[in-house]
């Protein structure tokens, strides 16, 4: 499942998993919607953005995880910028949107 406010890398990054084998089950443009796809659909993962304009992902990591699914989180930045945040948050990790692939997230996961 993916959450992100924005519906054009929404598209990309659920064609570029389907791509590579993923099967994208949803997906949302706010943290409120996410959580509530993510309790209805149980995915296996989500692919969390940092800033969505209800909630910060972050603070959304647990919730996510409350419902069976790994948690990683996703931003146009990198991830020195923000520190300790990630490993803080109980994500399973942290990938660049430039750097999203399927062998980036199953490295993640294994």
């Amino acid at each position: 499942m993916i959450v992100d406010d924005h519906a054009r890398f929404r598209a990309q990054a659920a064609e570029l998993l389907t791509l590579e084998r993923f099967s994208v089950v949803g997906d949302a443009e706010t943290g409120a919607r996410g959580i509530e796809l993510s309790r209805a659909l149980t995915p296996d993962l989500v692919l969390l953005d940092v800033g969505l304009p209800d909630a910060n992902g972050f603070d959304l990591v647990a919730v996510m995880r409350a419902t069976g699914a790994a948690v990683v989180l996703t931003s146009s930045r990198s991830s020195r910028d923000y520190g300790t945040r990630v490993t803080d948050s109980g994500a399973d990790g942290f990938i660049s949107k430039a750097e999203l692939s399927g062998e980036a997230i199953r490295s993640l996961l294994m």
